[in-house]
């Protein structure tokens, strides 16, 4: 089970990287819902609900300039049952070959039909939000 719900962790970063929105899809669940924080920024969301994610993520590509990615480690599972799981990673953002952001996510998933997604993700970044120009 651990490495499933690692998995869909990786899953979720690469297809986030490649705006793959079939991938996204497959680990979101259709009541999924994202909240972000940054110092000094206060909260982000709840961004609640799959479309309204893959809009926010859409707008978030358009917005960017050259190659962001999302390197998520120390993958730890902190809780899980038969159905349920709470996963916690470390983010490092990087542009190109610059660090933009780094934080922590915590992820709870859910298992329907035999597969796991994402229910809700909740990253708390550890300096305010860059401003893209």
């Amino acid at each position: 089970m651990i490495v499933e719900l690692q998995q869909v962790v990786a899953k979720y970063a690469h297809a986030l990287d490649e705006l793959d929105v079939p991938g996204l899809e497959a680990v979101l669940t259709e009541d999924t819902t994202w909240t972000f924080t940054a110092p000094g920024q206060g909260v982000l969301g709840p961004v609640a609900g799959r479309p309204a994610v893959l809009g926010f993520v859409r707008d978030g590509h358009a917005a960017q300039t050259g190659r962001v990615r999302h390197h998520l480690g120390n993958v730890v599972v902190t809780t899980a049952n038969d159905d349920s799981a709470m996963v916690h990673a470390t983010l490092l953002q990087t542009r190109d070959t610059q660090v933009i952001s780094t934080g922590v996510y915590t992820l709870g998933l859910r298992r329907a039909g035999g597969v796991w997604r994402i229910a809700e993700l909740t990253l708390a970044l550890d300096k305010p939000l860059e401003r893209i120009p």
